[in-house]
């Protein structure tokens, strides 16, 4: 199978500050250290991961390109190659229709849980707060959390048409889908605790408590890719989820956001995706082909919630040239590696690697042998 080829409005939350503080430093342990000592017995060493402030090189596994067994099968290898990391897009539909595919995100994850080593799993990203309440999406991580105990973070994000709109017929302005984003983080974090939550807030209502909360911290993972909301993700996520060129452009911002909540920036895990291709310049067309819409994902597609019409976009709009002009592409080690490299250097702790190309299992045996020892 895998040769196949901007403070937030005053929400009115009620929420217990005890439990709020307790949730945020148990998160904050969660990015420093790991699991806690006092894991359960059956957490042995062997299943504990390293801290996601190390340097962790992960794999992407795409919903849109692929099918939940393949993805599975696509994790364990990868797992067994020496990946640290396993990150997969949580979407109702692909960004393209030539794509073709869409399995659910924590449903693979589940299938995954035990053939995945002691890697890191989540999502690049999960939206928490229209097709998914704040309320189901704690308890769902919380659950896949007690299957797979310290090696579980969620990531979240203010979400696209694609999936929102196509799925509920609702999709606000940015403004208060982040603010709905805030308000939803909150909730969950509160949630977490395992305490009784009484919130009543702008967006969600909630009176309820999880009988069954994690075990161990769950770092949240807050994506952005651009000015305004590189600095609300750097005060109101754990981490920050993002690509090479909003890094380089607005690190500034998530690092000043972060300051202005508190935070200590060296405790916060930074995932960066980068998208490679072993292979020659052909391989790389065939597979930008299925990721056109890149350059332009967050520039406008993300309102579009047909599949079909972003495709038909993107391929009017978009030379195959711009979307490679930020891949990694060829056989030589050396180029990969310097990437890699760059990104660590960068202030990234995490480098995930998204590759579009049909035999996933090359790009995978491919870094196993030549990319992964020199980061061990």
């Amino acid at each position: 199978m895998l040769s196949c080829p901007i403070q937030p409005t005053n929400h009115g939350a009620h929420l217990n500050r005890r439990l709020l503080f307790k949730s945020a430093a148990m998160v904050a342990a969660a990015s420093v250290t790991g699991p806690p000592p006092a894991a359960k017995a059956a957490d042995t060493p062997s299943r504990q991961p390293l801290p996601l402030t190390n340097k962790t090189i992960g794999f992407m596994l795409a919903s849109e390109q692929f099918t939940g067994p393949q993805l599975v099968d696509i994790g364990e290898a990868a797992t067994q190659n020496g990946f640290g990391l396993l990150a997969t897009s949580d979407h109702f539909q692909p960004w393209q229709s030539d794509e073709r595919h869409s399995t659910q995100a924590w449903v693979t994850m589940g299938a995954l849980g035990s053939r995945s080593g002691n890697a890191w799993m989540g999502t690049t990203v999960t939206c928490p707060t229209l097709r998914y309440s704040p309320a189901v999406v704690a308890e769902a991580f919380a659950s896949l959390s007690l299957f797979n105990p310290g090696r579980i973070f969620l990531g979240v994000g203010s979400g696209e048409a694609l999936n929102e709109k196509a799925a509920t017929g609702n999709w606000p302005k940015w403004q208060e889908r982040w603010d709905r984003l805030i308000e939803a983080i909150t909730i969950i974090r509160a949630l977490w605790t395992g305490n009784p939550v009484h919130h009543k807030g702008t967006y969600y209502q909630v009176d309820a408590k999880l009988y069954d909360p994690p075990a161990h911290p769950i770092p949240i993972l807050t994506a952005a890719n651009a000015k305004k909301s590189m600095r609300l993700a750097g005060k109101h996520g754990d981490g920050l989820i993002t690509d090479p060129d909003t890094w380089k452009q607005h690190k500034s911002e998530w690092e000043a956001g972060a300051r202005e909540a508190g935070k200590d920036i060296a405790k916060m895990p930074v995932l960066i995706e980068q998208y490679v291709v072993v292979g020659d310049q052909s391989d790389a067309e065939a597979a930008a082909e299925l990721w056109r819409f890149g350059p332009k994902a967050f520039k406008g597609y993300q309102d579009i919630p047909d599949p079909g019409a972003i495709q038909q976009r993107a391929d009017g709009e978009i030379p195959i040239e711009k979307v490679l002009s930020s891949w990694t592409v060829g056989t030589d080690s050396a180029v990969h590696l310097k990437k890699v490299q760059e990104l660590f250097d960068s202030g990234a702790t995490i480098v995930n690697i998204h590759t579009g190309q049909a035999d996933q299992k090359k790009v995978i045996d491919f870094y196993g042998a030549n990319i992964l020892p020199s980061f061990r």
